[in-house]
């Protein structure tokens, strides 16, 4: 499926969606329900798109990032239930584990010839890593290693160990160690970290991932929105538990994946505490004039969103969100945009940080940034700027350059001073992914720039 296709696909849904509101009324609650489930893929499809995006990647990101870094060979090593993270987004997708021991290796020879990909293992990988290993001819799998790596003869052999990030560092000890025996002396001495290749696969992001990406936010951003309504949310009656389980369960029954659990939060005016404290009601439930936030992420297609939002339950007497809380969401768009308007190529995430806080208290806005990539895993490999708790800057991974073709989870929080609403600052929380090209960053999906709104009978 091409993007094209995918998105003459949703304008025919929503034509015929609006042609048969036209004729007999706006779609109901359950009708947007079962639009939104048909956009899920049967799993063979999507396992064929998995595999196409994979190839793909495999064909065009090995050879840049290797030689970005310098690599010449490049082992990957894991044990079956023990993969390393960074194998285990190279293997095709009827291949839920690894086998026995499996070991890929790339050689690159060159951009005459390529890099060539390989498995050493019982079994090849599919037709994406051939096989390279007869048990029968020669049972040790390590000297089979070590052959072709002398036969080769790489100046830098690259194994994925690191002391900075964890998604780099999935070699284990005894396989280090039996790797490294098997070597010839020579060898060993031109072992290096792979941790600039494998962070530079997990953090690249292709043309074609980013064509299904934006179907995949789509999907992620009309969760949030089927939650956010009164069809869900009785207020007085539901607690923050009880929606993030709502979300929980309709996440498991579209066949989709979470990658954590739900979060629900309420900001709440000093009014509504008052009025909980005096009638002794439960702070868990959810009630008219709350400022309700999630915290979502789900998995598909083997891309991971993270997305955080804001809600208002209206009071009996309102017909739309306070003007408090839309400046307060207003400043958190500003915040944005300083923000991703320091992204820039070979600039550091610490300085990413340090830039943007500065401009954000020139412009009066209290800012606590904690902004991440975001790809083959939620919190995934790159470039961090900022942790809430680190706003002086994140040694190590803050310190890893910002590079094109990468995407980033906008994760930050706005402390705006609004009296008519609180005494103490408002803390506006946003969370929207998007995509810089080295040039220009660009939400993937439109962020928010409104509450949702719950209207109550």
């Amino acid at each position: 499926m091409c993007h094209k296709s995918s998105t003459t696909k949703l304008f025919i849904d929503g034509l015929i969606a609006l042609t048969l509101a036209t004729l007999y009324g706006p779609m109901s609650y359950a009708d947007e329900v079962d639009a939104l489930a048909t956009r899920i893929l049967p799993l063979r499809e999507q396992a064929r798109i998995k595999d196409q995006i994979l190839r793909h990647r495999l064909d065009t990101v090995i050879p840049s990032i290797m030689r970005r870094a310098g690599v010449d060979a490049w082992v990957l090593i894991a044990r079956e239930y023990n993969e390393d993270p960074v194998l285990k987004t190279m293997l095709p997708a009827t291949w839920l584990n690894a086998r026995r021991r499996t070991v890929l290796m790339f050689f690159d020879h060159g951009s005459d010839r390529d890099v060539e990909r390989m498995a050493v293992a019982r079994y090849s990988v599919t037709d994406l890593f051939p096989g390279v290993w007869d048990p029968e001819m020669q049972p040790d799998q390590y000297e089979r290693i070590a052959a072709l790596l002398t036969e080769f003869n790489p100046q830098r052999i690259a194994l994925n160990f690191s002391g900075t990030y964890g998604l780099a560092d999935g070699l284990t000890y005894s396989e280090q160690q039996s790797f490294t025996a098997a070597l010839p002396s020579v060898l060993q001495q031109r072992i290096v970290s792979a941790q600039e290749v494998a962070v530079g696969w997990l953090e690249t992001r292709t043309e074609m991932e980013m064509t299904y990406y934006q179907d995949v936010m789509g999907i992620a951003h009309d969760i949030i929105r089927e939650g956010f309504t009164a069809e869900v949310i009785k207020p007085g009656v539901t607690t923050k538990e009880d929606l993030q389980w709502w979300y929980r369960q309709r996440i498991n029954d579209l066949g989709l994946s979470p990658w954590f659990h739900t979060t629900i939060e309420t900001e709440r005016s000093d009014r509504s505490l008052a009025d909980i404290e005096a009638n002794e009601l439960d702070p868990n439930v959810l009630y008219k004039g709350d400022h309700v936030h999630i915290d979502l992420g789900i998995s598909y297609l083997n891309l991971h969103t993270d997305t955080q939002q804001n809600a208002y339950i209206l009071r009996d007497n309102e017909d739309d969100v306070p003007l408090p809380l839309q400046y307060a969401l207003s400043k958190g768009n500003e915040l944005q945009d300083i923000l991703t308007g320091n992204f820039v190529s070979g600039r550091t995430g610490n300085e990413i940080l340090k830039r943007s806080i500065q401009q954000a208290q020139e412009m009066g806005i209290e800012p606590i940034i904690y902004t991440h990539p975001l790809g083959l895993h939620g919190h995934a490999a790159g470039t961090t700027i900022g942790l809430w708790d680190m706003q002086n800057g994140v040694p190590g991974t803050g310190d890893y350059p910002m590079h094109a073709n990468t995407a980033y989870s906008i994760e930050l929080t706005a402390l705006v001073d609004i009296p008519e609403w609180s005494a103490k600052p408002m803390a506006m929380k946003l969370e929207e992914d998007g995509f810089f090209d080295g040039s220009d960053f660009e939400y993937i999906a439109p962020r928010q720039t409104q509450y949702h709104v719950i209207k109550s009978n």
